[in-house]
């Protein structure tokens, strides 16, 4: 996973190529992620979780708190409670 900040987003490469995406926006200490998208090509290899834990495990480690709109990093969230700190109250 690589931060591309000039187009506010995350990407997974495999081979070279980008087959998943995090967009977000970032304000201060709070990063909001919008959207995520995984490529077809990558469907059940893991890349959306891998994405997900890397983004949070990012904001924890920069210590920002976490806006998550996009309903792909919610509910992982959401079934991973380990990470339910990062959450911002000013959902």
């Amino acid at each position: 996973m690589i931060d591309v900040p000039e187009q506010s987003r995350y990407e997974a490469r495999l081979d070279g190529a980008r087959v998943g995406l995090v967009d977000y926006i970032r304000t201060g200490k709070t990063i909001i992620f919008v959207h995520t998208e995984v490529d077809s090509s990558a469907g059940g290899k893991g890349v959306g979780g891998k994405l997900a834990r890397g983004v949070l495990d990012g904001a924890r480690s920069e210590g920002l708190s976490v806006v998550p709109r996009c309903p792909f990093i919610k509910g992982w969230i959401d079934r991973h409670p380990e990470y339910a700190d990062l959450v911002s109250a000013h959902r």
